[in-house]
């Protein structure tokens, strides 16, 4: 009987020492997430599974983004990406080259709006990365893309990061953090996108504990 009443303690003290499940983190984006003009492992999502590591948080990083992609791209992989990995988390980075070519202000939400719900469906966590055009594309056309985003968050309750690329594009020091085609941020500008994600990461990884 002492054995026993030893052995339940230390069974209870022990529970939450258990390493937690281990988290997966799917990232579907275009060129801003795929390291176009990069090296290889200096993006911000290679430098995303070095300071998971670096905080000994299980997780492991899917990055399946494509240089190109529009969010009709991302919703149509998106399924096949959940039946095989089964995320905890899906990081949605797509919409920019929705804009840059013209497609609908609609169809771009509506295709963000579906792969949110497709994800949450397998009850994955959803974190939007916002995305918003310079001022030559026009004040109209460029406050209803903002918007986007945030009626897809609202929408659907999935977390946001109103613009990715804050401090970056919009720094005084925007020049500098760009490649030569002034549409991708170069080297420099990783570390500032991945802080700009950071935080959201963060709070919903420790929500799916």
């Amino acid at each position: 009987m002492a054995q026993m009443g030893l052995q339940g303690p230390i069974s209870a003290l022990a529970a939450p020492a258990r390493t937690p499940k281990n988290q997966k983190l799917l990232v579907l984006g275009d060129s801003l997430s795929a390291e176009y003009g990069l090296a290889r492992g200096s993006g911000w999502v290679a430098l995303l599974e070095q300071r998971l590591a670096a905080q000994k948080t299980t997780a492991t990083v899917i990055n399946a983004s494509i240089s190109g992609d529009t969010s009709s791209g991302g919703r149509s992989r998106l399924p096949a990406l959940l039946q095989r990995h089964q995320p905890t988390l899906v990081i949605i980075e797509l919409g920019g080259n929705d804009a840059l070519r013209g497609l609908p202000v609609q169809m771009t939400q509506d295709n963000l709006l579906a792969m949110t719900q497709a994800a949450q469906a397998i009850q994955a966590k959803v974190l939007l990365l916002g995305m918003q055009m310079p001022p030559n594309y026009g004040q109209d056309y460029a406050e209803r893309f903002t918007k986007v985003f945030t009626t897809v968050a609202k929408t659907s309750g999935a977390a946001l990061v109103p613009f990715f690329l804050k401090n970056v594009a919009d720094g005084p020091q925007a020049q500098e953090l760009f490649q030569n085609d002034r549409l991708h941020p170069n080297a420099a500008a990783q570390p500032l996108l991945l802080d700009n994600v950071w935080p959201s990461i963060k709070k919903l990884l420790a929500q799916s504990t």
